[in-house]
């Protein structure tokens, strides 16, 4: 069964959807080509709306229009796995030196790529991984970023690779 043209005595076939409202519903009419193209030509989103609901949607539009949350708030992804990253259970008092401490262990291919992931050299003194790890959270989260995914995304990756280490750290200093 074919449809006809959603617009005023027209009689072609209509093959092309055209929103009936602005509010992103399913709802939808079918027309045909020159039509569709007539109504794209003319549709305007804003319409209607004042210059402060047009602000306020591009504000929200930033956000994938989800609302967000400060990094304080208790259920924040962030803040959970920052505070669980923060728990570490490692005495700072057995990283004297710079390099000493482990340069009798060796570094598996995670660690490697966990240190490379934070520019730092491999066997760095815990207390300047947890520096760096600081810095990096800073710049790279997404408040700090406009919401951007690639940054949310680059920070998973950061806080994967300090966990990687603090595990890593943690089992050589205790065994």
């Amino acid at each position: 069964m074919k449809n006809i043209c959603d617009w005023n005595n027209c009689s072609e076939i209509g093959e092309y959807k055209a929103p009936v409202e602005k509010d992103n519903s399913k709802n939808f009419r079918l027309l045909c080509l020159s039509h569709v193209k007539e109504f794209n030509k003319n549709w305007n989103y804003f319409s209607g709306m004042s210059e402060e609901q047009i602000c306020e949607f591009i504000k929200s539009d930033m956000t994938w229009h989800k609302t967000t949350q400060c990094f304080s708030s208790s259920d924040n992804f962030f803040k959970i796995l920052w505070n669980n990253t923060l728990r570490d259970k490692i005495e700072k008092s057995k990283f004297n030196s710079q390099f000493d401490h482990m340069k009798q262990f060796k570094f598996s291919h995670n660690d490697v790529k966990a240190f490379s992931i934070f520019g730092l050299p491999v066997g760095l003194k815990w207390e300047k991984i947890q520096e760096k790890f600081k810095k990096l959270v800073k710049k790279f989260h997404p408040d700090m970023n406009l919401g951007n995914k690639k940054y949310e995304d680059k920070l998973k990756v950061i806080t994967l690779a300090y966990t990687q280490l603090k595990n890593t750290y943690r089992i050589k200093i205790d065994t």
